[in-house]
């Protein structure tokens, strides 16, 4: 028998998105659910080649009282806006003993949906609140990369869409009614205020980048300090900067109390970010970051990314939902009451709902305040290495290692130049190779010696897992220790001249690998520019039985 899911605002940005996933269900007939019959009628032709039987209906969320007559078996409201919105909807749904899930994102409206809680339990279905990005995805995750740890400290939610993701006057809304105002966040184990959109900073997406984010209300800076001991943030961020930071200027009036609320602007800076839209790209990202003890102990830091390509991003906030009902539908969620969307599906059920868009994620971890580099950068995954690379990379204590390298390079005059200010070697075999590692408690400093030439360099770990730089002088290039077959790469990232980042189209082209073969570590190196050509290359062997100092 086919389940009848009522799906309110289906043709908005995230409703469309969320019909064509429940569409290929062929245990649904999914009615599709707006104020507009025509437009209406378009989705359903388009989807007209899916599994489900799909019907429309003509309804305005406003007027729940009509909800009944439809029959459903489950409602689902991807419509909004949800800040200043009743529990009225959800309330006739379950009235008419009908399960609830929705996407709201506003952080008023979720805590308030548990007063729907004993109706829910009565009527024995389940009503879920927040089954989007926020609080249901980042919990999720949050759950996966902390699984058996003893406690959480630190917590960072954090997301950035792309600049031509399509975004409804109602998302635009929403992102405007706390910006410059006060919103409560657990920072210091205690709570405070802080403006909303304030706190810019830039913030690493892999996948994506360097992009500016700021304080955003949401339901997770309730849901989070129940986990964190801390601090607990959520911050958000438009992917062009003079968007991002204009918002940020645009606050100030609301800080300053000199007008209450940007909500009248919506309008406007829509039609404003349509016209820079061009400028960005259709890839946006989520990450979430976490701080704490693990279960032996030691402190660990973990972070997970997803990060969504050619304008998969905006059907991301929709997965959740798709999965609690499937969940519902396979019976595998039995759970009855009014709750927000947390602990109640998991992960991978999730990302399940996602499977064959571009859509990337990625998890890491590192032990911040481990004794070696090597462990801060990766953690637990240190033990995947062979034991070379761990006696090259994991000493306490200073070493030198001898070995033997090659050397390659452009002949051009312009790149023998660069060779020659970092001091790095030219072209030609070097049987005579020294290391010398000096650790220290922030990081390592690295002597190279190729004959006659040597450079130095230093290795300092960076705040987000994984994360690394490479200083010469005022030269900083920022890696990600990414673990292969025992041993790791070191992932290009970014780089910065005296403190400023380097567009990268600008900088330099690297890539690099500590490995093993045969027992014995080994390195490959190669940095080339569009303008240079390969600047410098080299690889080789290092023997750790030609080791001096003690680990």
């Amino acid at each position: 028998m086919r389940r009848r899911i009522l799906l309110i605002g289906a043709t908005g940005a995230f409703g469309a998105r969320l019909a064509r996933l429940l569409s290929a269900w062929s245990e649904v007939e999914l009615v599709l659910a707006a104020r507009h019959a025509p437009a209406l009628r378009a989705l359903a032709s388009d989807l007209a080649g899916g599994q489900a039987a799909i019907e429309v209906a003509v309804f305005d969320r406003a007027n729940p009282d009509e909800l009944a007559a439809l029959r459903p078996w489950a409602v689902v409201d991807a419509a909004g806006p949800f800040q200043d919105g009743d529990l009225g909807l959800a309330r006739a749904a379950i009235a008419a003993g009908a399960h609830y899930v929705d996407l709201a994102d506003a952080r008023d409206f979720v805590r308030r949906f548990a007063d729907l809680d004993a109706q829910a339990l009565a009527a024995g279905v389940l009503a879920v609140t927040g089954a989007s990005s926020t609080p249901a995805l980042s919990n999720a995750a949050l759950d996966k990369i902390t699984a058996g740890w003893r406690s959480i400290d630190r917590v960072t939610v954090a997301i950035s869409p792309g600049a031509v993701a399509p975004r409804g006057l109602s998302v635009i809304q929403a992102i405007l009614s706390y910006v410059g105002r006060p919103v409560r966040v657990w920072r210091n184990a205690g709570w405070r205020e802080a403006p909303g959109w304030s706190g810019v900073r830039p913030l690493a997406f892999p996948g994506l980048g360097l992009r500016w984010v700021s304080l955003c209300e949401t339901p997770d800076l309730d849901i989070l300090p129940r986990r964190a001991t801390q601090d607990a943030e959520f911050l958000a961020g438009l992917e062009l900067a003079p968007l991002h930071l204009g918002l940020w200027l645009l606050s100030w009036p609301v800080r300053l109390g000199l007008v209450r609320s940007l909500v009248p602007l919506a309008g406007p800076l829509r039609g404003l970010a349509g016209l820079f839209a061009p400028l960005g790209s259709d890839r946006g990202g989520m990450v979430v970051i976490a701080e704490g003890e693990g279960p032996d102990g030691e402190r660990l830091k973990a972070r997970w990314a997803l990060w969504a390509e050619a304008n998969a991003g905006p059907t991301v906030p929709t997965a959740a939902a798709a999965a609690v009902l499937l969940g519902l539908l396979s019976a595998r969620i039995t759970v009855r009451g009014a709750r927000a969307c947390v602990g109640i599906v998991p992960l991978d059920a999730i990302l399940a709902e996602l499977a064959g868009l571009p859509i990337h994620m990625r998890a890491d971890e590192a032990a911040p305040q481990a004794p070696t580099l090597l462990r801060r950068l990766l953690g637990r995954a240190e033990a995947l290495l062979d034991a070379s690379v761990i006696a090259v990379h994991g000493r306490e204590a200073p070493a030198t290692f001898g070995g033997a390298g090659r050397a390659r390079g452009s002949m051009a005059p312009l790149a023998g130049l660069v060779r020659a200010i970092l001091g790095v070697p030219d072209p030609g075999d070097y049987p005579d190779l020294q290391v010398t590692i000096m650790p220290d408690g922030e990081g390592e400093t690295w002597t190279r010696s190729f004959g006659a030439r040597g450079f130095s360099s230093r290795l300092v770990s960076l705040q987000e897992p994984g994360l690394f730089e490479e200083r010469f002088g005022p030269l900083r290039f920022s890696f990600r220790a990414d673990p292969t077959r025992g041993g790791f790469r070191w992932r290009f990232v970014r780089c910065s001249l005296a403190g400023l980042p380097l567009p990268m189209g600008l900088a330099p082209k690297i890539r690099a690998l500590s490995f093993a073969k045969d027992g014995v570590y080994r390195f490959r190196a190669i940095t080339a520019h569009p303008w240079l050509g390969l600047i410098f290359a080299y690889s080789g062997r290092l023997q750790a039985a030609a080791v001096t100092g003690k680990r």
